[in-house]
Order: structure tokens, then C-alpha cells, then sequence
């Protein structure tokens, strides 16, 4: 039931109704953003968000209180859902069950996710047609406690170059957080295995040609001044922010699609829900053309196979 003062408004999208309750509840408290705020930016990047999460399982980041209660990890879509919305059935052994999560083919579903207090959106990097083959190589420059954002920038660059090397087209975005991610289109032909295994790869080349980097999986263990090239969140079930996610943070930051020509200028606090809409309408969606540019991992597994004959470690095990 709506707030006494805040009555549900109801959101016409893709030719369905989404009623929204409580629209006038801040969510953002550094802007006094409010739910029908955040449902009003959604709409603005309908067509770039719903291409991102296109045929994904995706877990939601639930706020049901705003940003000031607790976050809610949501996969099972729930009971009452309408019957309108698309799920993907996905298999978790450790609990050997089935969950129906959310699987993202319109606008509305958005919004229906939104008007759930969904603030994040967390795809897998596989689609339904094919959940067990990812289609998408996630590179995340994820800084230590005490690596700044420039030293993120000034890695961007070498992962640029290493891509470039290899005939390979990333497509940056800020992570909404105090990162860079970056994607690869890659054929879906191969394992969450043995993707890890090539981004492994990868991260260690980039480890070898900056000082700044490290591989490090075990958190403990790290130098706390290095960037950590996390290839783990190329794992089975591991997500992380879309493009044009919102992230749960109080001022409204957005993970945003980024050029690799202006990382070096750039604020990620810059790109918030009331920013990325212009700059979405000046520049267009810069991962528009993810799909086109698809990158076969056969050399990286050569990588993978030549480090671990010189006696490198696998990939370690992100659930251990």
C-alpha cells in the first residue's frame, strides 16, 4: 500500500502497465532522488540497459527500504510476478535446484524489477539459449584499499594495448564503484572453465607489463596498493553491474559505458541517474556494437596452457 501522501503511479511501457507504489520514497538520500526518479531514468536508457541484459539470468539488488535499509540479493523471481515477465531456469548444484531468475526482453520487465525496489541490475555472462556457454569475458579493474583511481587509469591502458595485440575489442564502462570493467564478445563455445582459465591468462599478461597489477585471488594476500585484475568474476554465477546499472551508492552513480580515449579525464562520480541520460541522448550507446565484434579465446587458452606448464597455478577456486 502506498504512502499516505505518495499513491502508486502507474507506468505504461511495451504496451504493459506497471503500477508503482511508493514513488515519492528517496532512494538517494545525497539528492533527495526518489523510486519514480530512479523508475524515470530506467526508462530514459530503456533500449541500451534491456540490450545489455538481453536473455540473461540476472540477480536483482533489492532495496526495499531505499538505500538507508537493507540490500536484498534476489535471484528467484517471485510468486505473483505477472505473466508477462520472461525467466530463465538456472540449475545450482551446491544446492542441487532450480531457480527461475528474472530474464530481461523489454522495458518492462525493468521496470517491474524497479518497482520491486530493484536498484542494480547483475546479469550472468551467458544467455539463456545456452546458460552453461558465456558469451561475454568480463575484465574487472578492481583497485586495493589503497590504489587510487588514477592508477585504474593508467592500467586501462595497458589492457587497451594487450586487446589491441590480440585483435580483440573491448568495450569499456566505469563500474559504478571505484573500478573500470571492461567486455569482450566471445562465441559461445565454451565453458565458465575454461573462460576463467582465459582471463586468467589475460590478467597475467597484463601483471607482467605493469608493476601496478596484481593476480593475486586470495584477498590476504594482496599488496593493497595494486590493482587487482579480478578473472574470477568470469565464474559460474558471478555477476556484476550492468552497463547502465545504477548502483547502491547515495549519490545515484551509474556504471557507465565509457570511450577509451576519455578514461583519463573522467570522474566516475560524474555519471549519475540525472547525468547519464544527456549523455546517453549526445553520445549514443557506446556498446551498441558489442555484438558484432566477437573474439575467439583460442589464443588466450594457448596462454593459459603455456603459463600453467611453466608452473603457474589454475585459476583458483572462487568458492573456496
Amino acid at each position: 500500500m502506498a504512502a499516505p501522501g505518495s499513491p502508486a503511479v502507474e507506468i505504461e511501457v511495451d504496451d504493459q502497465v506497471v503500477r508503482v507504489s511508493n514513488p515519492d520514497r528517496v532512494y538517494f538520500p545525497d539528492h533527495g532522488w526518489t523510486k519514480l526518479d530512479l523508475v524515470q531514468y530506467y526508462l530514459a536508457v530503456g533500449e541500451p540497459i534491456v540490450n545489455a541484459l538481453f536473455e540473461r539470468p540476472c540477480m536483482l539488488h533489492r532495496f526495499p527500504k531505499g538505500l538507508a535499509g537493507d540490500k536484498v540479493h534476489q535471484k528467484k523471481v517471485p510468486a505473483g510476478a505477472p505473466p508477462w515477465l520472461e525467466t530463465v531456469s538456472v540449475h545450482f548444484p551446491r544446492f542441487d535446484r532450480d531457480v527461475n531468475e528474472l530474464c530481461v526482453t523489454s522495458v518492462a520487465a525493468v521496470i517491474w524489477a524497479v518497482q520491486m525496489s530493484t536498484v542494480e541490475f547483475h546479469p550472468w555472462n551467458s544467455r539463456r539459449a545456452d546458460v552453461e556457454k558465456p558469451d561475454e569475458w568480463r575484465i574487472d579493474l578492481d583497485p586495493g584499499q589503497e590504489c587510487d583511481f588514477a592508477t585504474v587509469q593508467r592500467v586501462s591502458h595497458v589492457v587497451h594495448e594487450v586487446l589491441d595485440e590480440l585483435g580483440a575489442t573491448g568495450f569499456p564502462k566505469t563500474s559504478g564503484g571505484s573500478g573500470l570493467h571492461v567486455y569482450v564478445r566471445i562465441p559461445p563455445e565454451h565453458g565458465f572453465t575454461d573462460v576463467r582459465r582465459a582471463a586468467l591468462a589475460f590478467a597475467r599478461e597484463v601483471e607482467r607489463r605493469s608493476s601496478e597489477v596484481t593476480t593475486t585471488w586470495w584477498r590476504k594476500d594482496r599488496d593493497p596498493k595494486k590493482l587487482f585484475v579480478d578473472y574470477n568474476q568470469n565464474a559460474r554465477d558471478h555477476t556484476i553491474a550492468a552497463a547502465y546499472s545504477v548502483r547502491g551508492f547515495p549519490d545515484g552513480r551509474v556504471s557507465t559505458p565509457v570511450e577509451w580515449g576519455e578514461i583519463d579525464d573522467l570522474d566516475p562520480h560524474d555519471f549519475t541517474i540525472a547525468t547519464v541520460p544527456d549523455r546517453l541522448a549526445r553520445l549514443g550507446d557506446l556498446h551498441a556494437g558489442i555484438d558484432d565484434a566477437v573474439f575467439d579465446i583460442a589464443p588466450l587458452l594457448q596462454w593459459a596452457e603455456r603459463d600453467e606448464a611453466d608452473g603457474a597455478e589454475p585459476p583458483a577456486d572462487p568458492e573456496g
